[in-house]
């Protein structure tokens, strides 16, 4: 099978040109971070130097969300949210021109797979936005890993647009793999809110978590979307398991992946179950979520990179 050599250049591009928006975007959710946490000391200094007796000017109008664009953290907010709806079509574009490039389902090895897992979390982060407008803040703690995973997928994980392995020419690929992306791309999302959770309960850093939603708000994002993502994981293994029969002739083998991907699924049960069970919430759920997305990482970095097993063509190039 032929590659598009015009198609593959043009994918390499567009990626890298979300990459750089992304980075882009995440600097501007930075900077309404920053702007909307020095805001409040600002006028507390303002109103007490007006108490001293000395004439002040009135301090700059807190931001409010029925004043949209009034406020400068506002207008970086908006830049930032702006400039990731445009980076999510530029991302997407690469992917479609990988597929397109190859003839293929763009999701043939770890490339492919991390790129479509940054592309279901920032897409699923949008989408949160939509519904929670409020969750803005947190923007820039959900772009951080999405760059960083995209510049690691563009560096160390980078292939050449090429046809797949024999073993993965199946309708299943589009199917599991396809899901397990889907999935953890939704699970990024409570894993980041549990860990903000975890700092906010904290109380520090002070000067990073005074801008968070509640612990409250923070704990049910990350429950409703693990509701969510969760489905989509326990289905992408049956899938798998399915698949392995057709290819191995065997349902589960305790391959290292296939092991790896169960421990977080059992993880993720006791993440929901934890939730639900009084003595259990709060902290100790958030920790166990916070190990549950943990574990899909090491399973996608260090069972892909390190352990050999019947997944290893999964691997680099």
């Amino acid at each position: 099978m032929l590659v598009d050599p015009v198609m593959s250049m043009w994918s390499d591009r567009l990626f890298q040109g979300a990459v750089v928006v992304y980075l882009v975007a995440l600097l501007a959710h930075a900077a309404e971070y920053v702007a909307a946490r020095t805001k409040a000391p600002a006028a507390a200094a303002a109103g007490a130097s007006g108490a001293g007796g000395v004439a002040v000017a009135d301090p700059a109008p807190v931001e409010s969300g029925n004043r949209p664009g009034r406020t400068r953290a506002d207008r970086y907010g908006r830049m930032g949210v702006s400039l990731t709806i445009l980076a999510v079509g530029v991302h997407t574009g690469s992917i479609v021109f990988r597929g397109i490039a190859t003839s293929r389902w763009p999701l043939g090895n770890m490339y492919e797979f991390v790129t479509a897992v940054c592309l279901f979390a920032v897409v699923a982060w949008l989408v949160l936005l939509r519904r929670t407008p409020s969750m803005r803040p947190i923007g820039m703690f959900v772009l951080t890993p999405v760059t960083l995973l995209m510049f690691i997928a563009g560096t160390i994980l980078y292939a050449q647009a090429a046809p797949v392995v024999p073993a993965l020419q199946s309708y299943w690929l589009i199917i599991h793999v396809t899901t397990i992306s889907l999935a953890s791309g939704l699970l990024l999302v409570p894993g980041v809110a549990s860990l903000l959770f975890l700092l906010k309960k904290w109380g520090r850093p002070a000067g990073l978590v005074e801008k968070l939603p509640s612990a409250e708000v923070l704990d049910r994002l990350a429950y409703r979307v693990t509701i969510v993502g969760f489905p989509f994981y326990t289905f992408a293994i049956i899938c798998g398991a399915v698949w392995a029969e057709a290819a191995w002739g065997r349902f589960w083998g305790w391959d290292p992946k296939e092991t790896v991907a169960f421990v977080a699924w059992v993880v993720y049960a006791a993440y929901l179950h934890a939730r639900a069970t009084a003595g259990w919430r709060m902290s100790r759920a958030a920790w166990i979520n916070v190990v549950g997305f943990a574990v899909i990482i090491f399973n996608l970095f260090f069972i892909n990179m390190v352990v050999a097993g019947l997944h290893s063509y999964a691997g680099l190039g």
